[in-house]
């Protein structure tokens, strides 16, 4: 296809300017775009309707009001001799150019049929959306009666989206291609054979079901995530041409090639402890599995016993039997997730392959949400062929606001997701968790594989909202109570008394443990509380204390870890003496020889269990439980601890009255079943994420905004005496924004911590190149800690948190005294003031 060109020389419509004044034309962008959004778009059987969005996604760009604000911002057009120039700078973000493309769908399509008036309502959402995230089809504001957004977004006026000049003036053939697409009878039919699929699974097959509408919302999700992500490729690479040729665009290495090397060093493991056999056992069941069909499956082992390597076992087989695209690991927010990517890398990366092209971390937003080009470009979009990525940005990819996240969802179809410690889940996102793992091994092409001791029984919750579907015979291990009696290690005490324990008791039995056994792991609740016990110890033991919690990041945690997985591994072991957060429950390999867990939910104190005799090497480790005094631990703020205690009290004193019940096991599968039994029944209105009046003016859930958004419905019933004429009526972007306040979204800083921090955020603060940036960022992860609102708020004003760079967003703290080797980032200055690079 041949570009027009003006008088200039330059291509007639523009959609990109790079800094060297190379000029990308509207044109190519358009059919770039169809191209990438098509290839996503197929895994979900809607090729063709990837070609059209990306097409017409930037349709509006072809308007004189869009290409003189974007030729004046980018110096194209000269103030003094141009008569087109215009004040970019109070153009910026008012010139519509995302509703016209969807317009256009809308009036094609909608007039048809019902069934194409659904097709055109799709399509069209995914275009008006395109830079702010999926828009409201219903909403409702504060002391106004509902409003059909997307109807009003739609019939905007022809002089705000410019529709009738941008179709005189658009390339003719991409018109007709655009065109030829809509009419097609599979753009249709494609959406009408999805509906079918997902109500042919829906309990009841009733089309009002919170589980079938959130489910098709999440199908919009998936084809929107596509165009997002064809959008920023293209855009980016054109930006940057040296960060494109390092895009891997799915040519990873070969399934066969990463099994042979797990493999060769599976093969090369020689048992040095008793439990070793088991847990070569555990990972033949899983090897055995792999060969199974696609599906929804549980991995239940108990801690210790070896689930990373197995579960990595199941997933490289199971992709390389059913052709998938990629392994993505979910970790728990609270752990330490870079244990499990090094011991996976080392395995899958080893000399000779090149670092980060197998094995990917993502773990912190370090770039802000916004629609910059440089954030566009810096934003993960998890393509690599194994992703070790934490359980708040997964959940951030299937329902946050914004793009960042959903440009990543499309990865999630025709995956392996392993989800560890699965009960990690926070409880107000069980059943829109259940329907999206659902939705993506029903209709998606993906294994969804449920690892962790304490299976949470999120198959046995509502169905009519939503439960996950485990198939009859999906557990990967054949007898889990066998299994559970042969890895018996420890022994839990319930040493709980009146008036509770005092910081100095906890102490004093933490010095009486390393006389008894050597080592000692002291867990608590809050941040607080393990600095005044670590405080307490640091001063009175003989034993070496070590601290851990998230104030630290990635970098330091794991410099600690090491020190004392090296005097734990010492014979006979060095006294060693840690206090941490229950960051060290989920999958952190340690072995202590006795534990001390201040009361938690049951499967907490489960985990716990799991970090002492870890290898077997004495006849039984002892786990004692404790209840703090009221004074030193205030749980108000963490609900899911406090009520989690609550249940697991209760079940500690049910087991009193009679152990046979609990096969002599406080932490047993008959004990976590009644745990798991109460705590859920507890809390099932919780489950479908309630949100307050004070965030959106009404008491509502997020599965009901996300599905048949009954209340907007009938308010709008009752208000205009008729229901909306428009088939998906979801709060899309409302529900998103309220997701992400709810759990108070944390931010990355990078911190000055070793001498390669500092050097980063010197080379950060000096690279202006995005794709040296982006390589910076990845390993930047390692030295960030990620700060919550209210901390951040206060280090920002008082100038100790700055971006690295005016506009970019990056942040970094600019005084080594609010990072301490004790306790990480701290509010106050802890030690001497270090000088760092100062961004100009």
């Amino acid at each position: 296809m041949t570009e027009p060109l003006a008088h200039s020389g330059k291509p007639a419509f523009v959609a990109h300017v790079r800094g060297d004044k190379e000029i990308q034309s509207l044109e190519l962008h358009l059919w770039s775009v169809s191209r990438l959004a098509a290839e996503l778009a197929a895994k979900f059987g809607l090729f063709t309707h990837g070609a059209l969005i990306g097409l017409l996604h930037d349709l509006g760009k072809y308007s004189a009001a869009f290409q003189a604000y974007i030729q004046s911002a980018t110096g194209l057009l000269n103030q003094d001799e141009d008569e087109e120039f215009v004040d970019a700078a109070g153009l910026k973000g008012k010139i519509d150019h995302s509703t016209s493309g969807a317009q256009w769908i809308w009036l094609e399509l909608a007039p048809q049929s019902d069934l194409a008036r659904i097709a055109g309502q799709i399509l069209a959402l995914c275009i008006a959306s395109h830079h702010s995230g999926l828009i409201d089809c219903l909403a409702q504001s504060v002391g106004k009666p509902t409003e059909d957004l997307f109807t009003k977004r739609m019939g905007k006026s022809g002089d705000k989206t410019n529709l009738r000049e941008v179709l005189d003036k658009a390339d003719k053939e991409l018109l007709e291609t655009a065109r030829d697409l809509m009419m097609r009878q599979e753009t249709a039919q494609a959406f009408q054979a999805w509906i079918t699929k997902i109500l042919g699974k829906i309990p009841g097959k009733d089309p009002l079901s919170p589980v079938f509408q959130q489910q098709v919302g999440l199908l919009v999700r998936s084809l929107f995530s596509c165009l997002i992500d064809a959008d920023r490729i293209d855009t980016a690479d054109f930006e940057h041409p040296g960060l494109a040729r390092r895009r891997l665009r799915g040519n990873y290495e070969a399934w066969d090639v990463l099994v042979h090397r797990l493999e060769t060093h599976v093969s090369a493991f020689t048992p040095r402890h008793p439990i070793d056999n088991l847990r070569q056992d555990i990972s033949r069941h899983c090897f055995d599995g792999a060969a199974q069909e696609k599906g929804i499956y549980t991995l239940t082992v108990p801690t210790g016993g070896g689930k990373t390597l197995a579960s990595l076992r199941f997933a490289l087989h199971h992709a390389l039997k059913h052709g998938m695209d990629r392994i993505v690991y979910v970790i728990p927010f609270t752990s330490i997730i870079d244990q499990n990517a090094q011991v996976v890398r080392h395995i899958l990366e080893p000399e000779g392959v090149e670092a980060g092209s197998v094995v990917l971390e993502h773990h912190s937003n370090l770039t802000p949400e916004d629609q910059s080009w440089r954030s566009k470009i810096l934003s993960e979009n998890w393509d690599a062929p194994v992703v070790y990525t934490t359980s708040v940005q997964l959940l951030e990819a299937l329902f946050g606001s914004g793009t960042r996240g959903a440009r990543r969802m499309h990865q999630l179809a025709n995956a392996v997701l392993i989800f560890d410690e699965v009960q990690s889940l926070p409880i107000n996102c069980v059943h829109l968790f259940n329907n999206a793992m659902n939705y993506l091994a029903d209709f998606c092409g993906s294994t969804v594989v449920l690892c962790t001791a304490t299976q949470p029984l999120l198959d046995q919750v509502d169905a009519h909202k939503g439960a996950i579907r485990v198939p009859k015979g999906n557990e990967l291990m054949p007898d889990v109570t066998k299994l559970f009696n042969d890895l018996k290690r420890v022994e839990v005490i319930n040493r709980r008394k009146p008036g509770g324990w005092s910081q100095a008791e906890i102490a004093t039995l933490a010095f009486e443990q390393i006389d008894v056994s050597g080592s000692c792991l002291v867990i608590v609740n809050t941040k607080k509380a393990a600095q005044a016990i670590y405080r307490l110890c640091k001063e009175n033991s003989t034993a070496k204390a070590f601290h851990l919690s998230t104030n630290m990041c990635p970098a330091h945690r794991k410099s600690i870890l090491d020190e004392v997985r090296a005097r734990l591994e010492q014979v006979p072991a060095v006294p060693t003496l840690c206090i941490s957060t229950q960051l060290i429950e989920a999958g952190v390999d340690v072995d202590f020889g006795s534990v001390i867990r201040l009361t938690a939910g049951l499967d907490s104190i489960a985990q716990a269990a799991g970090r002492c005799n870890r290898n077997g090497r004495a006849k039984q480790g002892l786990v004692h439980v404790l209840n703090p005094r009221t004074e030193d631990e205030n749980l108000d703020m963490l609900p899911d601890i406090q009520i989690g205690r609550n249940k697991a009290e209760r079940v500690l004193d049910d087991y009193e009255a009679n152990p046979e019940k609990f096969g002599h096991n406080r932490i047993g599968p008959e004990a976590m079943v009644w745990y798991y039994t109460n705590y859920f029944f507890a809390r099932a209105n919780e489950m479908s994420y309630p949100i307050s009046a004070k965030q959106i003016g009404h008491d509502d859930t997020l599965l009901n905004m996300l599905s048949s958004n009954t209340l907007a419905v009938g308010d709008y019933k009752r208000t205009k005496r008729q229901a909306p004429t428009i088939y998906l009526r979801q709060s899309f972007m409302t529900a998103a924004k309220a997701f992400k306040a709810i759990d108070a979204p944390t931010r990355g800083v990078i911190v000055p911590y070793s001498n390669d921090g500092k050097e980063l955020i010197n080379d950060l603060c000096g690279a202006y190149l995005p794709d040296k940036e982006f390589e910076l960022l990845r390993r930047a992860q390692q030295f960030s800690v990620n700060v919550f609102p209210n901390v951040l708020g206060k280090l920002s004003k008082d100038g100790i948190v700055r971006e690295i760079r005016e506009g970019t967003g990056i942040l970094y703290l600019t005084d080594s005294r609010y990072y301490s080797l004790e306790f990480g980032l701290s509010e106050t200055p802890e030690g001497n003031m270090e000088v760092l690079y100062v961004a100009p």
